[in-house]
């Protein structure tokens, strides 16, 4: 099936065209591999770079990553330059040379000082959806569908949606999907945040797209088990605390996948796998 923005052609065009005349921009040809949105490389008028990002006009998590961007003001994250919601679209920094994050000894310590950029309080009244938002709506219609955990664990599928509605004791903004792909390398800062969710709660639910990566990559369970110890050594946060939400927000990521018509049952296993080895 082709991504969704090649089944809005007209409608993508008319947003590029609009974007390029009132932002003065030179429209480059897209970055390779595009999935969900429609991002490219353009040329502002001053001859510097940025990248245009065009999200359907009704993605729901259009305004929350606008005002995560905006509430990050560069901080651990490119900086939004300019954003039109009416055309689902965002003017970005462009991260230079915009390499993603590898996996190995280290990554540990980037994410952990990413995150700790990231996070900051919020205030009573906000604009973002909560992590226990997000956990109640995807394990309801799961359960609705499924009747059930359907094919997940039942104890790794009933820990998570347990952990995902605790009220957390300081809440935060999160990024909410800081996974290798998106921490890309920079100039203006050696690693720089795409890509933000803006969701609010615990601050170890971060690490849990992190541990579910990198997808299609079999991770021993010893090294998945390091890997999270050394990002709760890095964050200053009690181990046992971060498995725990890093299980949980594994297990969203399960739910999410088996939302799909024809869900990949290869992703809801590695998900699966992934969390198994940090409850061990």
């Amino acid at each position: 099936m082709s991504p969704p923005w090649r089944r809005r052609l007209p409608a993508l065009s008319a947003a590029l065209d609009r974007c390029a005349r009132e932002w003065r921009l030179r429209l480059l040809p897209p970055f390779p591999g595009l999935s969900y949105n429609y991002t490219a490389p353009v040329q502002l008028p001053d001859g510097g770079e940025a990248v245009l990002k065009v999200c359907p006009p009704d993605e729901p998590e259009l305004a929350t990553q606008i005002a995560a961007l905006r509430a990050y003001g560069g901080c651990g994250a490119v900086r939004l330059l300019a954003a039109d919601p009416a055309a689902g679209a965002l003017l970005l920094e462009r991260a230079v040379p915009g390499t993603a994050l590898p996996d190995g000894p280290g990554a540990e310590a980037v994410v952990a000082q990413l995150i700790t950029r990231l996070h900051r309080p919020v205030a009573a009244t906000h604009p973002f959806p909560t992590v226990a938002d997000w956990g109640r709506r995807a394990f309801a219609g799961h359960r609705a569908r499924y009747g059930g955990p359907g094919p997940l664990p039942r104890g790794l599928f009933e820990q998570a949606e347990t952990t995902l509605v605790e009220p957390p004791a300081a809440p935060c903004l999160l990024h909410g999907d800081l996974h290798h792909d998106n921490v890309r390398a920079a100039t203006r800062a050696p690693w720089l945040a795409i890509d933000p969710k803006g969701v609010v709660g615990d601050p170890a639910f971060d690490t849990y797209a992190f541990l579910h990566n990198p997808i299609g990559v079999v991770i021993p369970p010893d090294v998945q088990r390091r890997r999270a110890d050394a990002l709760a050594g890095a964050l200053g946060m009690d181990r046992a605390r971060v498995r725990r939400w890093a299980v949980a927000g594994i297990m969203l990521s399960a739910v999410w996948t088996l939302e799909d018509v024809a869900p990949a049952e290869s992703d809801w296993r590695h998900a699966v796998g992934c969390a198994e080895a940090l409850t061990q």
